[in-house]
């Protein structure tokens, strides 16, 4: 153990090595040029009107920016005793203002026979989700790597898989309109993709213009893994140019952050990041553990993590958080698991299996309700006015005896509110 928890500290943010990056990723990621971009793309102006002298005090309500994580199709199945499910969602909405599907809308989790399909999962999630005005991501309508493909669909022919591709890809858009916020079409295809080696190229353009025809709303994501360490980085971005030429109705680029080890090289991600956001597309973090998949605890599912390793784990996840934080093209991160006994590496949790939090939930809620969370205080000047910096999100403004919401929008970039 002593020996990982060195690695973990070899590891640390701000490490002094020469970088094949060069000292441009250098200079961007200090701590001062981290905290400017913060400042910078995720804060606006938010403008409060009423009398002159009159006290003003401003509450953060909610992020714009994605604070999110998995949600255990475990939690709504019914399989879990009424504590933990209590205790899961409560847990969920004190930390977390997006959330993910990690198993109940894979294919091969809600259709194991055909025409046997179970909705009642996503069904419980979504009316959850939505009662808490929570956004819903939904991974993922297809998965082409061969062993996540049922046995039925093999034994298809050419013709009748596309159908059944068609149904699955319309009947999902069409029952879920409007309501999950965002699909990955087809998950990890750089890495293996059944549908196109049996129907070719054109087939993945095929199942986002099904989903498109149901649903013109809908919003479609690539999603792979191994991206953000730059292993597979120019393999994704020709595969995702070259669907985009194709004329593939695709609206955002999803990249999992797990594939690092006990820590993650700093340099990589803000370089990956780089060259992901030359494309255009909105980019979200989707599937984040710490410490990742390339780590001992993958394989050592009941190894400990000692005092140490525990600090170095927040250290770690709060380094990672600042620098997707802080680019521009980064519209959110999702963890893949918070909870011990419902996350697939049990040491990256926030919480253990008794609910107590690690050092790294601590760290976690530290930086996004304190450090990146507005709370305020004053009077308006002599003009009837005060103006501050605010993260981008919903604010409770108060002021006179009354309290306004308020949406302050990073597309916007100010917002006034008005008590005249």
């Amino acid at each position: 153990m002593k020996r990982y928890a060195i690695l973990l500290g070899l590891t640390c943010f701000f490490s002094g090595f020469a970088s094949v990056f060069g000292a441009d990723i250098s200079n961007e990621l200090t701590p001062e040029a981290i905290e400017a971009r913060i400042r910078q793309h995720r804060m606006g102006d938010l403008i409060v009107k009423a009398k002159p002298g009159t006290a003003v005090r401003i509450e953060q309500v909610r992020h714009e920016f994605w604070f999110g994580a998995a949600v255990s199709s475990g939690a709504f199945s019914g399989y879990w005793n009424e504590e933990d499910q209590r205790r899961y969602k409560q847990t969920f909405l004190a930390n977390f203002n997006a959330a993910v599907t990690e198993n109940a809308v894979k294919w091969h989790d809600m259709e194991r026979r055909r025409g046997d399909v179970n909705y009642r999962v996503v069904d419980a999630i979504l009316a959850w989700t939505q009662e808490h005005d929570i956004p819903l991501r939904g991974h993922c309508l297809f998965w082409g790597i061969p062993n996540r493909v049922q046995d039925w669909i093999k034994q298809l022919n050419d013709d009748v898989l596309r159908d059944v591709l068609k149904n699955r890809a319309m009947t999902m858009a069409d029952r879920y309109k409007s309501r999950i916020a965002e699909f990955d079409l087809n998950n990890e295809m750089i890495h293996g993709n059944y549908y196109s080696d049996r129907l070719g190229d054109g087939i993945t353009k095929q199942m986002a213009g099904w989903v498109k025809e149901a649903d013109p709303s809908a919003k479609l994501f690539f999603n792979d893994y191994d991206i953000l360490t730059g292993n597979r980085l120019d393999n994704y971005i020709e595969h995702i140019r070259g669907l985009l030429e194709q004329g593939a109705p695709m609206d955002g680029i999803g990249v999992q952050g797990h594939l690092h080890g006990e820590s993650f090289d700093p340099k990589a991600l803000q370089h990956a990041l780089n060259e992901l956001a030359k494309i255009g597309l909105p980019i979200r973090i989707t599937e984040f553990n710490m410490p990742g998949q390339r780590s001992v605890f993958m394989k050592q599912r009941n190894l400990k993590l000692t005092p140490e390793q525990e600090q170095a784990k927040a250290k770690a996840l709060t380094d990672y958080y600042r620098i997707c934080f802080a680019h521009p093209a980064v519209h959110g991160i999702l963890m893949w698991g918070f909870w011990e006994r419902a996350n697939w590496i049990p040491q990256s949790s926030l919480y253990r299996r008794d609910w107590t939090p690690t050092p790294a939930a601590d760290a976690y809620r530290d930086l996004v309700f304190k450090q990146w969370w507005i709370r305020w205080e004053g009077k308006t000047d002599e003009n009837g006015q005060c103006r501050i910096r605010a993260f981008y999100g919903k604010h409770a403004v108060t002021s006179g005896g009354q309290t306004k919401e308020v949406v302050l929008g990073k597309e916007k970039g100010q917002a006034t509110v008005n008590f005249d």
